[in-house]
């Protein structure tokens, strides 16, 4: 006889675990209702999407899986992209569409790079994938085990889960979530449908950084806006995460403020840093560039990869670019190793020195 899943049935909270003895994430407890916020409340956690049709974008993901959920068709799912992209959000809406208020009856939500052992698969999964439950109401009687970080999870993990997966088909769903995807095994992906959650483009990010400031009634100037969208890269909660920590440092967030806070180089002190690359000799180069460096607190590795983009901007030749370009990403490489930043400097500026030599050699 099928058991039935109660809250008596969950073992009572270890005090360094999780409510229901795990962890990892918990088994989500918010229900169907959203939480309620207090002044602290990271912006990222206070304006998650709360149903599928509050998601920024990707649409016709959106559209495709509240379709196959709305015809009780839901497969398990694997969602893949870079940070902030609206792959958890997006589960986390389907499960709130799905269950309602027994959410926290249904729904096992765990951050694989906590939990990440076969332990975990046997234990944890298994147990709350193995016991059936009534509905009591919710939309669906099957249950969703949701894991986060999907790529964290170790090999053996992976493999265990598998066979999870297809013994309890019958009343589990599983969604899996991760940023590279070539790190879950083919055995995984193909009992899975895949959806790409790409960067966000500049518009969304937009359009959702409006909404935020309007709703926290904040002094934000065009280019400290524009400024936010450049910077996150297409990653919502990174854009989120700097209005916030600039809000809390400026009372106008225009795009000195935004640079100062994240410590990247502001545009015009890359086109300053640039021109010196370009035209003046080596040793005054290295002054400026150093000067620079130190009076407004800049990292090396952030001024070679914005100067690398400036360099794909500026008219040169083919040739000229592509050795330019390799060169400074050889350099960019060297520094995320930790590399001595005054001998790369040096490196940098002989690049150019370079650069310019067989730029004048293609003009005559």
């Amino acid at each position: 006889m099928a058991e039935v899943i109660s809250p008596m049935d969950i073992d009572e909270a270890n005090p360094s675990q999780g409510p229901n003895g795990n962890k990892g994430k918990a088994v989500v407890a918010s229900g169907g209702a959203p939480p309620a916020h207090s002044k602290a409340t990271p912006w990222v956690e206070k304006f998650r999407p709360q149903s599928l049709a509050d998601v920024a974008a990707h649409r016709d993901i959106i559209d495709t899986i509240d379709r196959l959920t709305s015809e009780n068709k839901m497969p398990h799912l694997l969602l893949y992209g870079p940070p902030g992209t609206g792959k958890t959000s997006t589960i986390l809406a389907v499960a709130r569409k799905l269950f309602g208020a027994q959410m926290h009856n249904m729904v096992l939500e765990l951050n694989a790079s906590d939990e990440r052992g076969i332990d975990v698969v046997r234990q944890q999964i298994q147990d709350f994938a193995s016991t059936q439950s009534f509905s009591f109401g919710a939309k669906a009687s099957v249950k969703l085990v949701l894991l986060d970080e999907a790529d964290a999870m170790t090999k053996d993990a992976q493999f265990a889960l598998r066979r999870v997966i297809e013994r309890y088909t019958k009343n589990t769903r599983f969604a899996l979530i991760c940023n590279n995807v070539n790190k879950i095994i083919p055995a995984l992906q193909s009992r899975c449908t895949r959806f790409r959650f790409a960067p966000l483009e500049s518009v969304h990010v937009t359009e959702r950084l409006k909404h935020v400031i309007t709703s926290e009634g904040l002094d934000v100037t065009g280019d400290g806006l524009a400024a936010l969208v450049r910077l996150s890269n297409g990653d919502m909660r990174k854009a989120l995460n700097i209005l916030q920590s600039t809000h809390m440092a400026s009372q106008q967030i225009t795009e000195e403020a935004v640079y100062l806070c994240t410590g990247n180089p502001l545009p015009k002190d890359i086109e300053q840093i640039s021109y010196w690359l370009l035209n003046e000799s080596f040793s005054f180069s290295l002054q400026k560039i150093s000067d620079i460096k130190a009076t407004k607190g800049l990292a090396l590795v952030d001024i070679v990869r914005e100067v690398t983009m400036f360099v794909f901007k500026i008219k040169m030749p083919s040739d000229v670019r592509v050795q330019l370009i390799n060169d400074l990403a050889d350099i960019e490489y060297r520094l995320t190793f930790g590399c001595n930043d005054k001998l790369q400097l040096g490196s940098v500026i002989s690049t150019f020195t370079r650069a310019r030599s067989a730029l004048v050699a293609a003009a005559k």
